[in-house]
C-alpha cells in the first residue's frame, strides 16, 4: 500500500487481473448492500475515440445512508461522493486499486469524528479486496 501524501490518494496491489478486480469488488460492494452507481471503463471509452490507454475503470459506489449525512452538513462533499476507486494496470502490468483517503476528504470538508467514520469504510473494503 502506498499513501502519496501530496494527494492524499491511497494505492494497494491487488494480485487479480483489472477485469478480475473490477468484478470482484462490485460484487463486495452489492454484497454488503451498498449502491454501485457507475463502472466506467475508461480504456473502452479511450479505444472508441481512437486512442489508447492503460486498463483502467473507475467504479463509482457508495450508501446513501452514510453520504447523504455527509452532504448535509458539507454541501461540497458531493463533489467526492459517492466514493470512487480507481482499479488500473501500471507500466509492470500490475493491477493497481486507488481513492481518496477517507481522512483526507474528512479533513477538505471539515467532518466530525462521527461523519468521518461514514467514509472510512472503503479502507476495509479495498483491504479485503486486495487480500
Amino acid at each position: 500500500m502506498t499513501d502519496d501524501s501530496t494527494t492524499d490518494i491511497v494505492t494497494k496491489v491487488s494480485h487479480r487481473s483489472v477485469t478480475d478486480t473490477v468484478s470482484v469488488l462490485t460484487s463486495m460492494i452489492s454484497a454488503k448492500g451498498m449502491k454501485l452507481f457507475a463502472v466506467i471503463d475508461q480504456s473502452a471509452e479511450a479505444r472508441d475515440a481512437g486512442l489508447s490507454l492503460r486498463e483502467t475503470t473507475l467504479v463509482i459506489f457508495g450508501s446513501p445512508a452514510a453520504g447523504t449525512p455527509v452532504m448535509a452538513a458539507a454541501p461540497l462533499a458531493a463533489l467526492d461522493l459517492p466514493l470512487k476507486v480507481l482499479v488500473w494496470a501500471d507500466d509492470e502490468g500490475r493491477t493497481r486499486v486507488s481513492y481518496y483517503a477517507p481522512a483526507s476528504l474528512a479533513a477538505r470538508h471539515h467532518l466530525d469524528a462521527d461523519l468521518a467514520g461514514n467514509l472510512a469504510g472503503i479502507n476495509a473494503l479495498t483491504d479485503a479486496l486486495v487480500k
